[in-house]
């Protein structure tokens, strides 16, 4: 029912995480199965004159709002009301673990939680102590406050988990993004932000949260001044190489694309070329190899360390008068290995590779995203359009599409010249293609065997849905020639199908399906719109639509129906297709009489529409499936479907598609029944 619509994403919330050093040990996180008494009792150490006590009662609430069945016991308790002054305490530990439990509570809590955090005035204390924090790091850069451990700076480690804490809450609610308008918070994470060469996890909270904030805030647009983006900008043009600085200019990049009616008209054009430079040196990491590498670099890096602790051991058990009685000996190496000397203390931690594979998957995610934002930012409310999502790649796919000295062509629909004109300079859509392909299956098999590195496949399945959804949304907006030409987009269709069926088992993951059947569908509809001739089998089709249709997401159901609908109505136009079109035409039938969804079903009846509009075979398949019969006894009890189930179940604009569906169902009655006549006459 009309055309399929590029989806707009908002950016991740973020994972649980916080300071951990308390909560590690034996405490109440084990403790109670209903966390009830536990909650109670540590809630109420938060009031304890011991600045220690107080700082375990947070870390251990910290660790149990990391499991989603405890939090309840906690919102009785108005555990926001008992964590807020916590995160102005005296203790700066207290501080920090405070931050750190409301932002797993914020993280695991969902959007509900949040709402009820702000209303119980969480801001208020936390934009005072992001504000003493900010004001703190130009103390800190003459005389840096430690905390416990020394290696850490207190100050930006609690900043830290104040800023995921204010980036949670401003994701989820529309009232924390008004106050950190009016509080002015801009100008306090930027200030945080430009501690980007020194701490870079500080760093990339704060772009994580600027890119939360400024999308769709034309309040704080005002804000922006030269000094702002030149903080936006400094990160931009840094040249470090590591994952974690690739994802931080990438949210940047994000975040200056929100901001883009800042920036004067005549630098815009070289802004987006920059943003997409940045996305496209995101994308081309191929992050199965670098799963493989970090991997290996982690399994020798723990030998090594191993290797050491025992040689260290094994030096301390030596007899210290042998030693001495060996003039000619030399100090033995343990010096080199002793922790305060220990090399391997100027390595990262012991989690640093999967950092650095985490932080790649999540700036090619967020790239993706934003790129798909990008292709409908212009007209993002065209009712018209269905909330699906999808794409796919190919290899050929925009290769040869561009010649850079002839000058961008102008794209269709929304996307603007400029970007249109970046996307291709920086070969995004071939990038964009790289990425639908399925994940390394060497990596995949390495994070199967590492229960640490295990949740990183699920992340690269994801990188590939998006990417799909990426290729669906530049298929909508850019013409064949632009695309490539026909052999391009067939070759496209080939990759497609491979996609779908070259697995020994069809595919039943329900957000991959979302996406290539998306992908499906838009290609379909712009091959047959220029008749260009389509490469899947008859049997392919059918057996991606019995399967799809079975499936419990209503947009893998309206997709699948959809493609059948336009590859039979290309069908039609073809001699002796008539027993095709017999095969297609009883399984829309049957769609639309059964399936559970009027959406669904109304898209059945669009498809039958468009497969039976016109064309001799398509008559004489009519006839033998007995499409006008069946039409007929159907519309009154699609009539009666939709007046008990439309008021309530369905939006306005669904409506409204349904209702052109049932008029359109009249017209094509009248106009079967007048074929029948002609016939008979």
């Amino acid at each position: 029912m009309g055309k399929s619509k590029a989806k707009r994403f908002r950016s991740a919330p973020f994972s649980p995480a916080g300071p951990q050093r308390a909560a590690g040990g034996e405490g109440p996180a084990g403790e109670d199965g209903d966390g009830g008494s536990s909650a109670s009792e540590l809630l109420e150490k938060l009031q304890h004159p011991s600045a220690d006590v107080r700082e375990f009662a947070c870390a251990s609430i910290s660790k149990m709002l990391q499991q989603k069945h405890a939090i309840p016991a906690f919102l009785q308790r108005d555990v926001v009301r008992c964590l807020g002054p916590m995160l102005l305490d005296q203790s700066l530990a207290v501080r920090e673990t405070a931050a750190g439990a409301l932002r797993n509570l914020s993280a695991c809590g969902g959007f509900e939680v949040c709402d009820d955090m702000v209303t119980k005035d969480i801001m208020t204390p936390l934009v005072a102590l992001l504000k003493e924090c900010s004001a703190g790091l130009e103390a800190n850069e003459v005389s840096p406050t430690k905390c416990k451990d020394t290696k850490k700076n207190c100050v930006e480690d609690i900043a830290n988990e104040a800023v995921n804490v204010l980036w949670n809450v401003c994701e989820c609610n529309g009232t924390a993004v008004s106050i950190f308008n009016k509080e002015g918070c801009l100008d306090v994470v930027l200030q945080y932000l430009k501690k980007f060469s020194t701490n870079v996890d500080l760093a990339i909270s704060v772009a994580h949260c600027l890119q939360t904030v400024t999308e769709d805030n034309p309040e704080l647009l005002s804000s922006f001044n030269t000094s702002a983006h030149q903080v936006l900008e400094s990160i931009m043009l840094s040249q470090d190489n590591t994952m974690e600085h690739i994802l931080l200019r990438t949210l940047s990049a994000g975040s200056v694309w929100n901001i883009k009616d800042t920036i004067p008209s005549s630098s815009q054009a070289n802004t987006i070329n920059a943003i997409l430079k940045i996305f496209s040196e995101s994308l081309v990491v191929d992050a199965g190899e670098t799963v493989i590498h970090m991997k290996e670099a982690e399994t020798q890096r723990l030998k090594l360390t191993a290797e050491a602790e025992t040689e260290e051991n094994v030096s301390d058990t030596i007899d210290n008068s042998v030693l001495k009685e060996d003039d000619e000996m030399e100090e033995p190496p343990k010096g080199k290995v002793k922790r305060e000397n220990d090399v391997s203390d100027l390595l990262p931690s012991d989690k640093w590779e999967l950092k650095q594979v985490t932080a790649l998957l999540m700036a090619q995610q967020t790239a993706l995203e934003i790129i798909v934002n990008m292709c409908c930012s212009e007209d993002p409310s065209d009712d018209e359009w269905e909330e699906l999502s999808s794409s796919d790649e190919s290899d050929l796919f925009m290769e040869n599409s561009y010649d850079e000295g002839s000058g961008p062509p102008m794209s269709p629909l929304c996307l603007s010249a400029d970007v249109h004109a970046a996307l291709m300079n920086n070969l995004i859509p071939k990038k964009i293609l790289e990425k639908t392909a399925f994940p390394n299956s060497v990596a995949v098999d390495i994070c199967t065997h590492s229960p640490s590195w295990k949740p990183l496949i699920r992340k690269m399945n994801t990188v590939q849905c998006r990417a799909l959804t990426c290729l669906h949304s530049i298929l909508l907006v850019s013409d064949v020639d632009c695309l490539g030409g026909a052999s391009t987009l067939q070759s496209l269709a080939q990759h497609l199908s491979q996609l779908v069926f070259s697995q020994s088992e069809f595919p039943t993951h329900t957000e991959f399906l979302e996406a290539v059947t998306s992908a499906m569908r838009a290609l379909l509809q712009t091959m047959a719109s220029k008749n260009i001739s389509q490469c899947m089998t008859p049997e392919q089709l059918m057996s991606l639509c019995e399967a799809g249709v079975h499936s419990s997401n209503i947009s893998v159901r309206v997709n699948v129906v959809s493609i059948l609908g336009i590859a039979g109505s290309v069908l039609a136009k073809i001699e002796d297709t008539a027993e095709t079109l017999k095969m297609i035409g009883k399984f829309l039938l049957e769609v639309a009489m059964k399936d559970s969804s009027l959406v669904v079903a109304g898209e059945a009846l669009d498809a039958l529409f468009d497969v039976f509009a016109d064309g001799t075979e398509a008559e004489k398949a009519a006839v033998q499936i007995k499409l006008l019969p069946a039409l007929k006894e159907f519309q009154p009890v699609f009539k009666i479907r939709m007046r008990k189930e439309g008021k309530g179940q369905y939006s306005t604009d669904q409506l409204c598609v349904l209702d052109n569906v049932k008029m359109n169902l009249r017209r094509f009655i009248a106009y079967q029944e007048t074929l029948g006549g002609k016939k008979t006459t």
